[in-house]
């Protein structure tokens, strides 16, 4: 394109929007060159970091759940396309799913980097200063779930017997999996942990498990033509996110707790009270966000290899 036409182009932009092309233009002859550090915020970003101790590893235990939390942004980045899009098809999900899949396996692959970065005794000690924070109340995770199945495959295992498919969502979410993680294991009174992210984020993630009740992932998948749902591809790539998701990520929580919980042969509670071997391995919940392309034997030795 050469400059003219870039000049038309954007004179057109304007226009069509019932806007005078010549002020935005002029106010270019006025702008800053815009730079890396002000498009990226990095002074902003690399404030962020808050400590509560002096232990220099915490800074290690904050960027990596920040950088997390970025990733899980991504995800969801990616799930709000899918959920939005109204005439889906296999050539638009695949890449989308697959993206994601890298997103995870990044994360999964990258915690090393805190796990490992970080010395037991400097953990045990800062960990004291966290309490009762937890990454249990990570709302963006919850939501990428909501984003990925219905409702039904997210119930409690336990509690899967006395809940219905006809039931409401608001029952249904009152069953929902990750409750356990915030009650105490032995009277099942509610931690602070789980009572400051319910007083936080209940709200949200109801109106979310409302918004994606229809247009989930699984809802997408099973909306597709028989021909495409049959894609190898495609299949492929959603059993691949049920294990990074579903599997993977837990376990390499799972193991890393056990590391720095199971310390010099004694076992510390998590930070937020839960009784956290029971609540992080897979094997227990057994969440599957598609059961369908799973068999029953895969599904019965779920996380168990």
């Amino acid at each position: 394109m050469t400059n003219d036409e870039a000049t038309e182009a954007v004179i057109r932009k304007f226009k069509s929007v019932k806007q005078n092309p010549d002020v935005y233009l002029e106010g270019l002859m006025y702008s800053k060159p815009i730079t890396y550090w002000d498009y990226i915020q990095v002074d902003t970003l690399l404030s962020l970091q808050k400590t509560r101790t002096e232990l220099p590893d915490e800074e290690i235990f904050i960027m990596y759940h920040q950088v997390t939390e970025l990733y899980f942004k991504m995800i969801l980045s990616e799930l709000k396309q899918i959920s939005n899009h109204s005439y889906l098809r296999k050539s638009f999900l695949i890449p989308r799913i697959q993206r994601i899949n890298r997103y995870v396996g990044a994360l999964t692959m990258t915690f090393d980097i805190m796990s490992d970065g970080m010395e037991v005794e400097q953990y045990l000690k800062f960990r004291n200063a966290l309490t009762p924070a937890s990454g249990f109340q990570s709302a963006q995770y919850r939501m990428i779930e909501l984003c990925c199945t219905d409702l039904d495959q997210l119930i409690d295992a336990r509690d899967r017997k006395i809940v219905s498919k006809t039931d409401t969502l608001e029952k249904k979410f009152a069953h929902i999996y990750w409750l356990a993680g915030g009650k105490h294991p032995k009277t099942g009174d509610k931690t602070v942990t789980l009572s400051l992210f319910e007083e936080k984020y209940n709200k949200l993630l109801l109106d979310h498990a409302n918004q994606y009740a229809e247009t989930n992932l699984r809802k997408k998948y099973t909306s597709l033509p028989k021909s495409e749902r049959l894609d190898e591809e495609l299949i492929d790539a959603l059993r691949e996110l049920d294990r990074k998701i579903n599997i993977e990520w837990p376990l390499v929580h799972y193991n890393t707790a056990k590391k720095y919980l199971v310390a010099k042969g004694e076992t510390q509670k998590a930070t937020g009270g839960s009784d956290w071997e029971r609540y992080l391995h897979p094997m227990y919940q057994k969440r599957i966000f598609f059961p369908e392309l799973w068999s029953k034997e895969e599904i019965e030795n779920w996380a168990k290899k």
